[in-house]
């Protein structure tokens, strides 16, 4: 492959990526409580310790780093949502360049590359700031990958594997997916010497993790049941992440199996899927199944699904899918196509809702400070409008230490209908003074 060539189209790429993505970047809020949160913690000058290996959530890389970037981009949200698209479609273009060293065709390497930036869980990702952690990790993956493909040498192939997930396994714990992934691909790519020094190398770095951290990831205490890790919950999970994508109304993927006619019609779509790359490609169809588990791997256990999770899983599948797509039979592209036009809409949609939410945290938070600041005496009471989206508000209010110079904290109480209030909460986050 001509390396000009490769990167004139990784360049056409990322600004293709970019523009679709333009309702994220031109988002003028923020998606939750922790945007909020992290804000205040970067302005209060909040040091997250490198070496602290016993808490929960041991990710210093990210916390680091989104402090940093919320000192700097966190009045301008737009800027800040620009980045971390940019980031977003960089890894889409990481993972064109390593479709190519599989052997992918140009075309379908990048139509999967898009197909993996506009899902629904790359959408999720790229738009809420919260998921720094989940690009941090599977572009350290992706960049594993192609030093792997690049290398003839298995001591480079380990040296890269070894770095690379060590930085992974300190932006979030999801980089535990790191070996397994390394295994399918020295399955898939020829059991070659270097993907076997790779996969040995990081999964050497994963077990040093484990030995240092597994008992505080058994029985830390943690905040919420979606924490709480079973082996009866790793089947449920994985069910939950294939129907999700083609369920275009669901935002989030922890509600996926509330409705159950929409999840017997995805259900269906997904058997139409595998029937279509197993009838292409029986090897791909396997790569689809095996590579979407190891990248699912450490988040299967767990006690509820969330869309970001499934990104490194939305990667690997998009590629499996578009690798098949040139064998395909007529019924079978039409099984790949509905499928996969229901994921993109779905994508789009979340874009749009992402997008919503921010335009009413945009109105909503600034005008909280105001009436916080006014009050000097007691509690703030919101009462919702019976139209307004209660879940987006009670994240709103949840733990805000300090809001635009505003000490927040437990001066905010949601009402119900019947009590009294100062403020009532518009649908589009404006305060409408009660009394």
């Amino acid at each position: 492959m001509d390396p000009g060539r490769s990167v004139a189209t990784g360049w056409r790429l990322l600004a293709i990526a970019l523009l679709l993505q333009a309702p994220l970047i031109l988002n003028p809020g923020y998606y939750s409580h922790d945007e909020l949160q992290w804000a205040h913690f970067a302005e209060a000058g909040v040091r997250v310790p490198w070496l602290d290996v016993a808490t929960f959530q041991y990710r210093p890389l990210t916390f680091n780093l989104w402090m940093a970037l919320s000192r700097a981009l966190f009045d301008a949200p737009m800027l800040f949502h620009a980045v971390l698209v940019a980031w977003g479609s960089l890894n889409a273009v990481l993972l064109h360049a390593a479709g190519r060293g599989f052997g992918m065709r140009a075309r379908p390497a990048a139509l999967g590359a898009l197909a993996f930036a506009l899902s629904p869980y790359a959408a999720y990702t790229h738009g809420w700031v919260g998921c720094i952690a989940d690009l941090a990790w599977v572009s350290c993956a992706l960049c594993i990958a192609l030093g792997v493909q690049r290398s003839d040498k298995p001591w480079i192939a380990a040296a890269v594997a070894a770095l690379l997930t060590a930085a992974g396994l300190l932006a979030k714990e999801a980089a535990l997916a790191i070996p397994a992934l390394l295994a399918v691909a020295w399955w898939f790519d020829g059991r070659k010497r270097t993907w076997l020094a790779a996969t040995l190398a990081a999964g050497m770095v994963a077990a040093l993790y484990l030995g240092l951290r597994l008992d505080t990831l058994l029985h830390a205490p943690r905040e919420g049941a979606q924490y709480a890790i079973g082996p009866l919950n790793v089947p449920l999970r994985w069910f939950e992440y294939q129907v999700f994508p083609p369920i275009v109304p669901l935002v989030e993927s922890f509600t996926t199996l509330q409705r159950i006619l929409p999840v017997l019609v995805a259900a269906g779509l997904w058997l139409g899927l595998f029937a279509a790359l197993w009838q292409a490609s029986r090897r791909l169809a396997a790569l689809f199944v095996l590579g979407g588990i190891a990248a699912l791997l450490p988040v299967l256990p767990m006690g509820s699904s969330f869309n970001h999770y499934a990104y490194g899983f939305a990667a690997v599948a998009s590629m499996a899918v578009a690798a098949a797509w040139p064998s395909a039979s007529r019924a079978g592209r039409f099984a790949i196509a509905l499928f996969a036009a229901l994921t993109l809409l779905h994508g789009g949609l979340i874009m749009w809702r992402m997008q919503q939410v921010g335009r009413m945290q945009s109105l909503f938070s600034p005008a909280l400070a105001r009436a916080v600041q006014a009050d000097t005496d007691g509690v703030v009471a919101l009462r919702l409008d019976p139209r307004a989206t209660e879940w987006v508000f009670r994240r709103l209010t949840h733990d805000i230490p300090r809001y635009d110079g505003v000490e927040i904290g437990d001066r905010v109480r949601l009402v119900g209908a019947g009590e009294t209030a100062d403020y009532i909460v518009r649908p589009d986050g404006r305060l409408q003074p009660a009394r």
